[in-house]
């Protein structure tokens, strides 16, 4: 067997409680998952093009580097560099282009490094087929690696404790569910929104202005670290995912893996997500197809009951972490 060696190069702060996204921690399970299985990784930094350069140009003839897409799109040159001398394989957890406001230098950078790649994981099936369809990266060089879950306790909340998980971002849609739960004042319930607010602060201020209206309601914790996002999970009745772009929605795979059912936009990856049952899809950026949901859960037993069954069964069906360490390892070896 050849020796596992390979640079891996994520985005600064990676590590940092504060900057709690799904790239980073997908990037930070990988890390601590191949290392695990015996690979030595050079961890390299970047926070702007000059750092993905110095790490991309430090990779030796026919060796081998994973780059987060996100670094990879500031410095598309360096890729190109890196790729005619080395395997350059680069993780790419979203579409940029699938984005209402998508930067056009960031589109255009994502463009010209993942047609650089040698080979381009995705994070969902759903973003290989976007990529593939915006003649971004052919099939033949991308391999699905799902993102995982960890075991924790069965969600047990009554019916109307509302969670929804992610960054206060308009992507995530947090205003459609003020929206819709608006509607739902007659009703009992409770919001938790959990995620950080530095993503986009002038969204962040404004949901935080409307959730005050909502008080004591609706509850915008920040990010919640370890056991505080445990517990959130399981005292919650129902996972909300109103998000308007998503390419899988990890905070719906830690809800699967807790039996913890779901309502959300069936856009992206998300109807992947949550194949199996245990959640009810609406339209995409359709705050009343939202709360029409909500209500049906909160004043239907027999739904909530159906829901819940699903719920539990696909928790056992969840995929793992060590299923796509599993499956990235396989790609690294092969390449």
């Amino acid at each position: 067997m050849r020796d596992r060696v390979a640079r891996f190069v994520v985005p600064s702060g990676v590590d940092d409680p504060e900057r709690v996204s799904g790239g980073n921690v997908y990037d930070r399970r990988l890390r601590d998952g191949l290392a695990e299985r015996g690979w030595r990784l050079a961890m390299s930094e970047a926070s702007d093009a000059e750092g993905v350069a110095a790490a991309l140009d430090a990779v030796p003839r026919h060796g081998t580097v994973l780059v987060d897409g996100l670094v990879a799109a500031w410095h598309p040159r360096a890729v190109e560099r890196a790729a005619s001398r080395a395997r350059v394989v680069v993780l790419a957890h979203m579409v940029s282009s699938a984005f209402a406001d998508a930067d056009a230098a960031r589109v255009e950078g994502e463009r010209r490094s993942l047609g650089h790649a040698t080979h381009v994981i995705t994070t969902s099936n759903w973003t290989a087929s976007e990529l593939v369809r915006r003649g971004l990266v052919e099939r033949r060089r991308l391999t699905v690696a799902i993102p995982g879950s960890v075991d924790g306790p069965l969600a047990r909340g009554d019916a109307g404790e509302l969670l929804c998980v992610g960054a206060v971002a308009r992507h995530k849609g947090q205003d459609l569910l003020l929206d819709g739960l608006g509607g739902l004042r007659d009703l009992e319930w409770t919001c938790t929104l959990a995620g950080s607010r530095d993503v986009d602060a002038e969204f962040a201020r404004d949901i935080h202005t409307r959730a005050a209206s909502f008080a004591p309601r609706v509850r915008m914790t920040g990010v919640l670290h370890s056991q505080a996002l445990v517990d959130a999970y399981r005292h919650a009745g129902l996972l909300v995912a109103p998000s308007r772009t998503e390419s899988f929605g990890m905070a719906i795979a830690d809800a699967r893996r807790r039996g913890l059912p779901v309502i959300a936009a069936a856009v992206g990856g998300i109807p992947e997500a949550v194949a199996g049952g245990g959640a009810l899809l609406v339209e995409p950026d359709d705050a009343d197809a939202l709360g029409a949901a909500l209500r049906r859960w909160l004043t239907e037993p027999a739904l909530r009951a159906r829901l819940r069954a699903e719920a539990g069964r696909a928790r056992h069906r969840a995929p793992r972490w060590a299923d796509t360490v599993a499956r990235v390892g396989r790609l690294l070896e092969a390449a």
